[in-house]
């Protein structure tokens, strides 16, 4: 069994990555229902916290359907990362996670993010200081390194593992590679291999099918996959992965009805959380996601994206389903379509 602290997350989890205005509430609860072990919010910045800033406070807002859940935090201040811990605590999450992963120029030439891979003395002191300001589990999430020449993920893991971490996720890029290129896993298995590491190690990066996602544990040897961009308007990707573990079979691709469903409820729930107007215009960045592939799907996409009244999104999703009732679109275990970021 996989543990972070006290967190029981069975025998091979899956998470749902940290994304910045993606993993909100609404889409957290369709990846929950659809199999997501562990998920964390959207990133939350530490100056943002402490000063109240209604963008910062608004991701503490957690649900218990969601548990266990983390709070993710970056910043690029010791004692602001170590106050916004507490308040990010007050709120009851089952861990805080820092990211220092982010690769976005706004983020990491501030000083956080991924640009602590850059000082791992000042890494290793935030960390440090985040631990000791909460008796919540703390875990760490990064990248191999700054660039080619800076793979340091190695002295990185011994020395958070050593101030207090429970738990690490790599993602297997660099910050310089952004999200181009395939992703790296043999570092991430060695250091999984390394006997000095007794914490759970997660892999990140390029998982969207069942297949891989074997393969790779078979090959990697790690504790659990983080999945990101191939969740996006694919949250069915979590249970074909556990049903593909478990009986070496591939489930049938969602039909529309469930595609619209998801669309529908992913809709209301953001509605619900939000309000109406910020629900609707949310949750645009969505649709096309969910419904990528679809021929002649351009003037349902158009209406979706463009109309604010919610008992007209549900009726044009009923129509999409009218047309398109009976088309398949490909799972992710034969193609892979997405956008966003892990």
């Amino acid at each position: 069994m996989v543990k972070i602290g006290n967190i029981d997350l069975g025998e091979f989890p899956l998470l749902l990555a940290p994304m910045e205005d993606v993993s909100d509430p609404p889409f957290r609860q369709v990846c929950k229902e659809n199999g997501a072990d562990m998920m964390y919010t959207e990133f939350i910045s530490s100056e943002g916290l402490i000063r109240n800033a209604y963008k910062s406070t608004q991701k503490l807002d957690i649900f218990p359907y969601e548990r266990p859940i983390g709070i993710q935090l970056f910043g690029s201040d010791v004692d602001t990362m170590a106050e916004c811990t507490k308040i990010a605590a007050a709120v009851n999450p089952d861990l805080i996670d820092i990211n220092y992963g982010c690769p976005v120029k706004k983020v990491a030439c501030k000083g956080a993010g991924a640009a602590l891979l850059q000082d791992i003395p000042m890494m290793t002191k935030m960390t440090e200081a985040v631990v000791k300001a909460t008796d919540l589990p703390v875990t760490v999430k990064t990248r191999l390194g700054w660039n080619e020449e800076t793979k340091n993920i190695e002295e990185v893991a011994e020395r958070l593992q050593d101030v207090g971490i429970k738990a690490l996720t790599i993602h297997g890029r660099t910050r310089a590679q952004m999200y181009k290129g395939e992703a790296d896993w043999t570092l991430i298995a060695k250091i999984k291999n390394n006997p000095r590491i007794k914490i759970p190690i997660f892999g990140n990066g390029d998982i969207d099918s069942p297949q891989k996602a074997l393969e790779y544990r078979n090959r990697y040897g790690i504790d659990g996959i983080m999945i990101g961009r191939a969740s996006i308007g694919y949250p069915w990707i979590f249970n074909e992965i556990k049903h593909f573990f478990a009986t070496g079979e591939l489930l049938p691709p969602p039909t529309m009805a469930q595609r619209v469903s998801a669309a529908k409820r992913h809709l209301q729930f953001s509605i619900e959380w939000k309000n109406e107007r910020q629900g609707v215009l949310e949750m645009r960045r969505h649709y096309a996601n969910y419904f990528r592939g679809l021929p002649h799907f351009k003037e349902y996409r158009m209406r979706l994206v463009q109309s604010l009244e919610p008992d007209e999104l549900f009726a044009t999703l009923d129509e999409v389903l009218e047309k398109y009732d009976g088309f398949f679109l490909e799972s992710k275990a034969t193609k892979v379509e997405y956008a966003g970021v892990d």
